[in-house]
């Protein structure tokens, strides 16, 4: 599966950040989706004034399925 990459932005302005369900929880390992763009901006919740990756929403569906599908390795 190819996954178009994402561009990297200024998340600061951006509001409607949340947790996702999956996210890593009190483990530090958090990640932010916003929603209500017309991209899907994804940041480190460690980091909420660092920037943020913006998917297409395309993209970001696949990767999504490329990471519950064990595609992607670390």
């Amino acid at each position: 599966m190819r996954i178009t990459e994402p561009t990297t932005t200024d998340g600061t302005g951006l509001t409607g950040w949340r947790k996702p369900s999956h996210s890593g929880g009190d483990q530090g390992e958090c990640l932010e989706v916003a929603d209500g763009h017309a991209t899907v901006p994804v940041r480190d919740s460690k980091t909420p004034a660092g920037p943020a990756l913006a998917f297409s929403p395309q993209g970001w569906t696949q990767f999504v399925s490329a990471v519950k599908d064990g595609e992607l390795s670390a």
